[in-house]
């Protein structure tokens, strides 16, 4: 219990006063208070720190520190993140300077606001900085897209606070596939490259979180064999729910679990929820209009030929077209996991500023909606505090505890 109860307790209320309504929602804030919120992945603009996207200020961005502290999350996995681009010196340099920006910006957010925020570099931090009343700020990474063919800016990251490493986002590259390949070859690696194997290793004796969201179905059986230390799946769905290649098998799910992971169910539409019939002949005009072929192919859908920028672009404006998913959707798929792995290996993330987003969670502030839905589909207290941020904060201290061996 990190935080003083905001509110009493709805075994505290006289019910035939208030209405059961009135007093399921003030336990489910209450339930909201007491736990230890956790975000798992959080993606920043490029320009984090700066004018409307100032950490401080109350922005149009899904994600800044009076949202955090309004919606009563603890701690959030702020992501050091580049789109693909070309596999160049060039490429690699543009991508580098880039992060290193954004590296730059996510520490700022403690540096600037130290009675606000705390840069978390260990699991004992995150629950520190909670019963303080400050956000914990745990530094992510995704894609090493930036890292070249080059193991080395590994242990400069992590020397800046970099605790979650990612593998690869949309494209493959030299560390490994990714479950969304582009320009038409779908098995490069073969899951881990050489490369990804010896950063498997590098990155358990550092004690960072080996994050296999994005990753094949092999990248993810490869890094489960290596890896000493659990894993988490930062930002997934399930399979089971909707067949998307993002989303995780069963067999993904019981193997990461097996390994003492844990699977951070993710608030992104089209990982939660099935198009309906009309969404084919939406996507075929909208790939007109941005000059694609019409016809899609999973393995080669033809958006390499576009910039970064308009990639992007695209992508929001195939999600715009898929039903919109709510906070149900999202605690069905929590549901649909937990009776595969149990309650000890699933979590919670939103992927906001990236897409991530569901009616009722649309961005921090709303967090507290999310465990009222939880509450409503039966979880304890005690499940709960282990959904938003106890699995999570296990494997991180079972990571430092393989690194201190």
């Amino acid at each position: 219990m990190f935080r003083p109860l905001l509110l009493a307790t709805a075994g505290l209320l006289a019910l035939g006063c208030a209405g059961a309504s009135h007093a399921a929602d003030i336990d489910a804030k209450a339930v909201h208070a007491r736990a230890l919120v956790l975000d798992s992945h959080v993606d920043v603009p490029q320009d984090l720190g700066v004018g409307a996207h100032e950490a401080a200020t109350d922005g149009d961005g899904q994600v800044d520190l009076p949202k955090l502290e309004r919606g009563g999350v603890d701690a959030a996995v702020l992501a050091v993140f580049v789109l693909q681009g070309p596999r160049t010196p060039e490429g690699y340099a543009k991508a580098r300077k880039d992060a290193d920006a954004k590296l730059a910006a996510i520490r700022g957010v403690a540096e600037h606001h130290p009675d606000r925020a705390v840069l978390a570099l260990k699991a004992a931090d995150v629950e520190t900085a909670a019963k303080a009343g400050k956000r914990a700020i745990i530094v992510g990474f995704l894609n090493a897209y930036p890292f070249g063919e080059d193991l080395a800016p590994i242990d400069a990251y992590y020397a800046a606070g970099v605790r979650s490493f990612g593998f690869v986002h949309a494209g493959n590259n030299a560390f490994a596939d990714s479950s969304r390949p582009s320009g038409g070859t779908k098995v490069e690696w073969g899951g881990l490259s050489p490369l990804g194997k010896q950063a498997v290793t590098k990155l358990n004796g550092l004690g960072v979180i080996i994050d296999v969201s994005q990753l094949t179905p092999d990248g993810v059986k490869q890094v489960l064999a290596l890896s000493r230390a659990p894993v988490v799946a930062s930002h997934s769905g399930v399979q089971g729910v909707v067949d998307s290649p993002r989303n995780l098998s069963d067999a993904e799910l019981d193997a990461i679990a097996a390994k003492g992971g844990v699977v951070q169910i993710v608030a992104f539409g089209p990982y939660l929820v099935k198009p309906g019939p009309d969404f084919q002949p939406k996507v075929a005009a909208l790939r007109t209009q941005y000059g694609l072929p019409a016809a899609y192919v999973r393995t080669a859908d033809g958006t390499e030929a576009l910039s970064p920028d308009k990639r992007l672009d695209y992508s929001h404006a195939v999600n715009a077209l898929l039903p919109k998913a709510t906070v149900k959707d999202l605690v069905d798929s929590v549901d649909y996991a937990v009776k595969r792995v149990g309650v000890d290996h699933v979590g919670l993330s939103s992927d906001f500023n990236h897409g991530g987003g569901v009616v009722g969670w649309t961005n921090e502030g709303e967090a507290a909606n999310v465990t009222a839905e939880l509450l409503k589909h039966g979880y304890s207290e005690t499940d709960i505090d282990k959904l938003w941020g106890g699995n999570y904060l296990r494997v991180f201290r079972a990571v430092e505890q393989v690194a201190s061996r």
